[in-house]
């Protein structure tokens, strides 16, 4: 193939080839964020020519996540550091993890990152400071996306399953599989999450479409997300409701819940659908303490999210689709 010139960079790049030509040939007088752009373009389409030292640019994608101690978000983090093993050396990809529950400290990150950076990627709670934080920066131009949550009134491009179809499919499960009547019951983390906000609308809208007159949708638990907290919520209603038959989570702590159930003995009395297939979900599928999984594939969100910065970036050869990702359905029977 012929040497790349000026105007191919520019075009990759997004800036006019005298740009170029001021970056690669060291003349100075470029933004650095513009220099990081040229560069990381050069590089992209082997440009052979050695660059200047001064002009050995790093783009600086940030990934913002909560709850490392979650065997989802440790699993999505996993999937961010694999994904930028595999990227130019141009490009680095620096994970942050802070506390959901602290949404001035996640907006004062959101607007002062510490470091240059080209590309935001955030996994956080849908609070008002935080959507303002992300409105300035949006604002700014800086490549914004939102991997599994969904912040509202935000520009940014959503990478994520439809979570109103999962709790549809959730409750389209559970009405066609539990043969048993009685009383349903879900758990999510909290409000603060517009996916688990989507998840309980689906479930509760579907079963009051298809109703089953032995099959009534009765509470709302929040655990937020923490095991302890969910069993217990858990136990006090296998208690109070000796009738329950059907259990959503939709949020997670599937692990304390199962536990719970191990030892409950009416636990094969209910049936259970949950999110997330992991090493621990996946026994209690064999052990039939859990009847469905909906697992959200987070390892293809992380892909995406990082194409998606990519080509806002024009660091990516072709434009990337983004419809919702498809979630996987797990029984016992598909493992």
């Amino acid at each position: 193939m012929s040497k790349p010139t000026f105007a191919d960079i520019a075009r990759r790049a997004g800036v006019g080839t005298a740009t170029v030509e001021r970056v690669l040939n060291g003349r100075g007088g470029v933004r650095p964020e513009t220099v990081e752009k040229v560069v990381a373009a050069a590089r992209t389409l082997d440009y052979p020519r050695r660059l200047p030292d001064a002009h050995r640019g790093i783009i600086r994608i940030e990934v913002i996540l909560v709850r490392p101690d979650s065997t989802f978000f440790s699993r999505l983090s996993r999937a961010f550091e694999r994904i930028a093993a595999t990227l130019d050396r141009t490009i680095a990809v620096h994970r942050t993890f802070l506390d959901e529950g602290d949404a001035q400290a996640v907006a004062r990150r959101i607007r002062e990152p510490g470091a240059r950076r080209g590309g935001l990627i955030l996994a956080v709670p849908d609070h008002p400071s935080i959507c303002a934080a992300l409105a300035e920066v949006e604002a700014q131009g800086l490549p914004t996306v939102q991997i599994v949550t969904r912040i509202a009134g935000s520009k940014a491009d959503y990478v994520g399953i439809d979570n109103y179809a999962a709790g549809r499919m959730a409750a389209h499960l559970m009405r066609g599989m539990q043969q048993r009547p009685g009383s349903i019951a879900a758990l999510c983390h909290s409000q603060i999450y517009q996916v688990h906000r989507d998840r309980i609308r689906g479930f509760s809208d579907y079963l009051a479409e298809h109703p089953r007159e032995d099959l009534t949708f009765t509470e709302l638990l929040f655990g937020h997300d923490d095991g302890r907290r969910s069993a217990d919520l858990l136990d006090e209603t296998l208690r109070r409701r000796p009738d329950l038959v059907g259990f959503y989570n939709a949020g997670g702590g599937n692990g304390s819940l199962n536990q719970l159930l191990r030892r409950h003995p009416r636990s094969r009395d209910i049936f259970f659908v949950g999110h997330e297939l992991t090493e621990r979900s996946t026994a209690a599928l064999r052990e039939g303490t859990m009847d469905v999984v909906l697992d959200q594939a987070p390892e293809a969100q992380a892909r995406r999210s990082i194409d998606l910065v990519l080509a806002r970036l024009g660091l990516h050869d072709l434009p990337i689709e983004n419809p919702p990702i498809r979630f996987v359905t797990f029984t016992a029977e598909n493992l």
